[in-house]
């Protein structure tokens, strides 16, 4: 299974301004001393690892997924949640050809955490030989930031603080979650098995 992010998050839904003053309180920056540019890079790398690491998306935007088999016929896992819609399911043959497959023949099954596509008959559409099945859908908490749950706006905030204080430490190039962000995501994460499977 393969997750496309389709749509970006624009700049303008980034909470620049909101993380300038969050900046200024811990660490008494003035507003020309940080450039919204570079504050936005940081807010961007803290919302990927956020969602990395709950399976959520924070700010709505659409996404498509690739299945090259099912692994159950009846219903298939979304890699993320929330989906709000989905917005298409398409065969796509070994050559490349797309055919849409018919709204009524599937439907949205909502979910805090494992929204599924399910078929409304027996199966779902058949995957065809050497080819899959694109899944397009819309997901994510809100549109714009203030919609976003408050402690997951306080954990992005304070991983962009991190990243942006420890910009220049080499040390941290694997990787790292403060204890803070940590505890505030924790109720979040959902354990996935294997390819969508869920336990």
């Amino acid at each position: 299974m393969m997750l496309i992010e389709e749509t970006a998050i624009p700049d303008a839904a980034l909470p620049v301004e909101v993380f300038k003053a969050h900046l200024r309180l811990g660490s008494g920056f003035a507003v020309d001393d940080v450039q919204d540019v570079v504050l936005g890079s940081f807010l961007r790398a803290a919302l990927a690892a956020i969602e990395g690491r709950t399976g959520k998306v924070l700010l709505e935007r659409s996404f498509s997924t690739s299945v090259s088999a099912w692994r159950d016929s009846g219903a298939h896992v979304l890699p993320v949640a929330p989906v709000n819609a989905v917005s298409g399911v398409e065969q796509v043959g070994r050559d490349g050809s797309r055919t849409d497959v018919a709204a009524g023949s599937w439907w949205l099954e909502r979910h805090t955490d494992t929204p599924k596509l399910r078929a409304t008959g027996a199966s779902l559409p058949a995957v065809p030989s050497g080819g899959s099945v694109v899944i397009s859908f819309d997901a994510g908490f809100a549109t714009d930031w203030d919609g976003v749950p408050s402690d997951l706006r306080q954990a992005v905030l304070m991983l962009a603080a991190h990243y942006y204080e420890y910009r220049h430490d080499t040390g941290l190039s694997n990787g790292c979650m403060p204890f803070g962000v940590s505890s505030l995501v924790e109720r979040y994460r959902h354990l996935r098995i294997g390819a969508g499977a869920v336990k």
